[in-house]
């Protein structure tokens, strides 16, 4: 097929007045840009990254020099290299080497998660979800935290310990309890901390269900420590949000706040801090960068099939309990439409090299590994009409203003420059995708634009400019109206090939551009 090419061209007049006091006219050059915004990946290597295994919500743990994930329905893996990963236990058996013989241990089931719980499961099997793993410093032990749920608010958080970051973890006992009814709330320990006329009122509605819209369904837990060495556990799906507890290190356990109901404090489930009204977010994983002074809030929104718009959004914080706000400074409170809300850092994309567009790219967890780089852990799925999902590690770097960028291909690696590149490196034609705000089953496919050497942006019915820092990987793209801003790194596509990249966030969306070499 016969290249189409087309060439913009700028002239610029710019008046000088000499020393004489005479105007002399400059004609600058024009700037030509000769490139094909059409789409084409060939010459492009395509693979697909194979991690060998499959972990739904990958939580992320390290200890002596080896990465650890733990995902729902009772799978691990563990990798050194963030992308090959083998399996240390999967599945629901007796036998699974992660677990001290969970099935066997008195209580864990007796209030949801299988078929003889008090809430039974719907579908007569047994659920164990989304489990946290963190190193509790003054115990000297791995705790895990996990949930056993029976149906979408009928939930048992749960905690187990180990010698050991790989296991066996023996469970150890409950800690919040949802989806109760006046007759199930004696199986709880609510009472405990409210009084029963409170609870009755407040967590079970008139018509004697679980008040689910106001409050959480006691799923996804994860562990972390804030800036003062306290810890905390951020949880919750849908219903009413996502919400915050302290947990005691000297035991593990929750401890129960004094209710503050102006600020969403509530004695027995902690803090809200965002959500409710049942609208989908999911997955709250709370990381703190001592380095900007931030606490993130990574969520997850969407369905989790591979059409079901799945994604990853975040908001940040300078305090532990909040409040957690986006780039606009918003958050969704109880019932408002989740979807104008929290930076989207990515959903469902296809980029050069990938045999297959990433699909229902969420539920991650976070980390900052010894030598400061940045991480996030999630799973995908792909666009095959299957539901198969692998997880994925991607490194992200934070912007001049503190917002994470996520690098569009997974880690392999790469080290950005800390003294920035130079000019001739960065400026040409990329493959751009903009991620948008849509929680939808719609692919963010790529656009080609140029980066000119005299700071404009081109492309295809897209004009702009951009323009980077010296001494710094730090760049900001502004096209539309909107600006971006954002981080420049050379790193490989996941067949290898080496690339210049960008990422750079705006208006709560992400942008990636990807440049091959000539």
């Amino acid at each position: 097929m016969k290249k189409k090419s087309k060439i913009i061209t700028l002239v610029t007049s710019v008046a000088v007045v000499a020393a004489a006091g005479t105007a002399v006219v400059l004609n600058l050059l024009p700037e030509k840009v000769n490139s094909d915004f059409a789409v084409s990946y060939d010459g492009i290597k395509t693979a697909s990254i194979r991690a060998g295994v499959s972990v739904h919500d990958p939580s992320i743990l390290k200890a002596d020099g080896t990465y650890y994930i733990f995902g729902s329905h009772m799978a691990g893996a563990s990798s050194t290299d963030l992308r090959t990963w083998t399996s240390i236990g999967n599945g629901y058996t007796p036998g699974n080497p992660i677990y001290d013989n969970l099935f066997a241990t008195e209580h864990v089931f007796d209030y949801a998660g299988s078929n003889v719980s008090v809430i039974p499961t719907d579908d007569g099997g047994r659920h164990v979800w989304a489990p946290d793993v963190i190193y509790n410093e003054e115990q000297g032990l791995y705790y895990m935290y996990f949930c056993t749920s029976s149906t979408w608010n009928a939930s048992n958080l749960c905690y187990a310990t180990s010698e050991k970051p790989e296991g066996p973890y023996t469970w150890k006992g409950a800690l919040i309890y949802s989806g109760f009814t006046s007759e199930t709330l004696a199986n709880t320990d609510v009472t405990d901390y409210v009084t029963q006329e409170y609870a009755l009122a407040n967590y079970v509605t008139p018509k004697n269900e679980y008040n689910f819209e106001e409050y959480p369904n006691a799923i996804d837990p994860t562990i972390f420590y804030d800036g003062d060495g306290r810890m905390w556990m951020v949880y919750g799906s849908w219903s009413g949000g996502i919400f915050l507890l302290e947990i005691d290190e000297s035991t593990g356990l929750v401890i129960h706040p004094e209710a503050d109901p102006e600020n969403n404090v509530d004695a027995y489930f902690g803090k809200r801090l965002i959500g409710g009204g049942h609208k989908s977010i999911e997955g709250p994983y709370i990381l703190y960068d001592e380095g900007s002074g931030y606490y993130y809030l990574f969520v997850s929104y969407g369905a989790l099939t591979s059409n079901g718009g799945y994604q990853i959004r975040v908001f940040r914080s300078e305090t532990v309990d909040g409040q957690y706000v986006d780039m606009s400074g918003q958050y969704p409170e109880k019932g408002l439409n989740h979807t104008y809300y929290g930076l989207k850092l990515s959903g469902n994309y296809f980029l050069p090299s990938l045999t297959k567009a990433y699909m229902a790219t969420g539920h991650n967890s976070a980390f900052i590994d010894d030598d400061g780089k940045m991480y996030i852990v999630y799973h995908t799925r792909f666009d095959d009409g299957q539901e198969y999902h692998e997880p994925r590690v991607h490194q992200f770097l934070l912007n001049e203003e503190g917002w994470p960028c996520m690098f569009p291909y997974a880690a392999d690696g790469e080290t950005v420059s800390a003294e920035g590149y130079d000019k001739t490196e960065v400026i040409g034609e990329y493959y751009m995708i903009n991620q948008g705000m849509n929680v939808d089953a719609q692919i963010a496919e790529p656009v080609k634009i140029v980066l000119s050497k005299r700071g404009n942006v081109y492309g295809d019915g897209i004009t702009g400019t951009w323009e980077m820092k010296d001494g710094s990987y730090c760049m900001s793209i502004t096209m539309d109206d909107a600006t971006y801003s954002g981080v420049f790194c050379e790193m490989n596509d996941e067949a290898g090939t080496r690339v210049m990249t960008f990422s750079a966030v705006g208006n709560n969306k992400s942008i990636w551009g990807v440049k091959y070499f000539e």
